[in-house]
């Protein structure tokens, strides 16, 4: 018989990236609107977590802080492309 070569699984690694608010969500504010245009794609969406590297209780905190600035006027809600 013929040699059979079982083919190996490749693992894929994600990077894990560092939050940068180091887990301090205080640290978020919807007033401060060069910091929160950082998360927000070019069509006026909310980066995933998986974009930013910013951790879970830091993106339900950044999320609530970008619908606030919408809602005051900071941010508009779509960009024109």
């Amino acid at each position: 018989m013929a040699n059979i070569r079982k083919k190996q699984k490749r693992r894929v690694v994600k990077a894990v990236l560092k939050c940068p608010f180091n887990n301090d969500p205080s640290k978020i504010d919807y007033k401060d609107v060069s910091t929160i245009k950082k998360y927000i794609t070019t069509r006026g969406r909310i980066k995933p977590t998986e974009q930013t590297g910013v951790s879970a209780r830091c993106q339900r905190k950044l999320t609530l802080s970008i619908k606030r600035a919408r809602y005051i006027g900071l941010i508009p809600f779509t960009q024109y492309v």
